[in-house]
């Protein structure tokens, strides 16, 4: 089968090894999309602290290959892999409590971008027909915004500002639309700010020193009753969410697990905010597909850029690059063509 490891930064390097061997517990999986998006490009790019050599690919879609001993996912069931396992925790020693709780696919572990993997059916889950697979690939990030949501816990008609427009930031303010809450997304960036508007999102305003009187003006004269900082979404001061929640209020942050953030927390105290944290949301696998099957979400705004295996390492090495790169555009490798 191949396999595209990354040996060092830029340089990816497709090599033929054996089928994984099954095992008991285990079944194979035929790797057929994954999705490559700005974390994979930073891990190429060397941007990145990982160690090389590393396979990419967090998030992959496929289907069963073979029989397995349980007759829950059937040789041929479509499946979504998950870009997040939980570290086994054996033995009696004492666990490194430094250390994470999940392996993150394609960044601590190896991902997708090979043909076959051998996968825990704990490890994936079934697509039911009405889920294509490019909706499939987004069911981590939609997951990850039902998380961020439920941790907010807004309430019928309240107002919530949501700092950062890229994926994760779009999909918590249509999940907050379906929970009938009133969003409110703030970005540096206009293209951004334009197409959330195109998705559905109605109060979407630049980042600028205008933006607390113009949130409160929404807002009726206050703030809002609750904020989201999207870290995957660069621009954004990491405060500004403090800035933007009434006292009391309640602030959620979503950023990589490995991610760096400096946080003054000195408004955050004197407004006695509460804050959260959300780093996945592979917990809400199952939930992200029923929203899906709902429409509570509508990804149908975004375009798919579809490239075989063999360009895999020339969309990685421009993904930063390209200024022709349109901010609705997300990026698929076939691994069938």
């Amino acid at each position: 089968m191949n396999v595209w490891n990354l040996v060092e930064p830029k340089k990816l390097v497709k090599t033929e090894t054996p089928l994984p061997e099954s095992r008991e517990g285990m079944l194979r999986v035929r790797v057929t999309k994954v999705l490559l998006n700005s974390q994979d490009a930073a891990i190429y790019a060397g941007d990145a602290r990982v160690k090389y050599p590393l396979v990419p690919g967090r998030f992959a879609v496929g289907f069963v290959s073979e029989d397995g001993e349980a007759d829950a996912l059937p040789k041929g069931t479509r499946v979504l892999l998950h870009g997040y396992r939980p570290v086994p925790q054996e033995g009696v020693e004492k666990r490194d409590f430094s250390a994470d709780d999940f392996y993150a696919c394609g960044r601590t572990v190896d991902g997708f971008l090979r043909d076959f993997v051998l996968v825990s059916p704990d490890d994936m889950t079934a697509l039911p027909a009405s889920v294509s697979d490019e909706r499939g690939l987004l069911l981590h990030h939609i997951a990850a915004a039902k998380e961020i949501c439920d941790k907010l816990g807004a309430q019928k008609g309240q107002h919530v500002a949501v700092v950062g427009a890229d994926l994760i930031g779009i999909l918590v303010c249509q999940l907050l639309i379906y929970q009938q809450a009133a969003p409110i997304l703030v970005d540096a960036d206009k293209k951004k700010l334009d197409f959330a508007r195109e998705c559905g999102v109605y109060y979407a305003f630049p980042n600028d020193r205008n933006i607390v009187d113009t949130v409160a003006s929404v807002t009726g004269g206050g703030l809002a009753a609750g904020a989201v900082h999207i870290a995957t979404a660069t621009g954004n001061a990491s405060e500004l969410a403090f800035s933007l929640c009434k006292r009391d209020g309640r602030v959620v942050y979503y950023a990589a697990s490995t991610t760096r953030l400096i946080l003054n927390m000195e408004l955050a105290l004197r407004k006695h905010l509460s804050v959260a944290c959300v780093s996945h949301g592979v917990k809400y696998l199952k939930t992200a597909i029923n929203l899906v099957a709902n429409k509570a979400v509508d990804p149908t705004a975004f375009r798919a850029n579809c490239v075989k295996a063999q360009f895999a390492e020339e969309l990685l090495a421009n993904y930063f690059a390209r200024t022709d790169r349109d901010v609705n555009e997300l990026c698929y490798v076939d691994l069938l063509q």
